[in-house]
């Protein structure tokens, strides 16, 4: 890690936080891998103070599971709380989608418009991970557009795990133009002002993130939490 690098995302504890964090919402660091301080100080050129606040925050969040004498490992997926992130988002995000329909600004559609368009090339890559990444920031315009940002955050707090679930099933499942296609329908119904459409679309569009994840769990059993 360059101190460029460092210097442009903050003190090294919030540099090595986000990494880490990246890392393991994209499965680079898979559930249950074992994470070392002295290891990620040399891969991060920082002291070991940084990481093992980040390691703090981690757990906060339920990504990572400190084990006294035992060191720090990933956190297995959730299942039940990948089912509560899903259950909060889809009351929030069918509101805001209802505000986007009954105000949204003209440059913030376009925005979602350019978003659309980043994704059908994405999905001639087939580039799970930039897909990934335009998922979600299609739906941080539609709070932007509504001036709900700080709904966004804290929708963040408890999203990481479904977020988990929602990249392996990009990385397993090769068709996704079902996604797009219920993303460009939601820019369609904003745009006529159609909000019991736009917020029937939403509704499937969350329920799609988590109908796979039986599926999900017996291919990949060790990335899951039992019982």
């Amino acid at each position: 890690m360059s101190d460029k690098w460092l210097s442009q995302s903050g003190s090294a504890g919030n540099a090595v936080y986000a990494k880490l964090k990246e890392q393991i919402v994209t499965l680079e660091l898979p559930p249950g891998t074992t994470l070392s301080e002295k290891e990620m100080s040399l891969t991060f050129q920082v002291s070991r103070t940084p990481v093992r606040e980040s390691f703090v925050r981690l757990a906060q969040e339920g990504l990572v599971v400190v084990l006294p004498q035992r060191g720090t490992r990933v956190s297995l997926i959730d299942p039940e709380l990948v089912e509560e992130a899903r259950f909060m988002r889809e009351q929030l995000e069918r509101a805001v989608i209802r505000l986007a329909c009954e105000r949204f600004p003209e440059e913030v559609l376009g925005a979602l418009t350019d978003n659309l368009s980043r994704q059908e090339d994405s999905i001639r890559r087939h580039d799970n991970h930039a897909m990934f990444a335009l998922d979600e920031e299609f739906h941080r315009i539609l709070f932007a557009g509504s001036r709900k940002l700080g709904t966004w955050d804290v929708i963040q707090q408890m999203n990481a795990h479904l977020n988990r679930t929602r990249v392996l099933w990009l990385t397993t499942d090769p068709h996704w133009e079902n996604l797009y296609e219920q993303h460009q329908a939601m820019v369609q119904a904003i745009a006529s002002g159609d909000a019991d459409r736009a917020d029937g679309l939403m509704r499937e569009h969350l329920r799609l993130s988590v109908s796979n994840l039986p599926v999900l769990q017996e291919r990949y059993p060790g990335y899951f939490k039992q019982g």
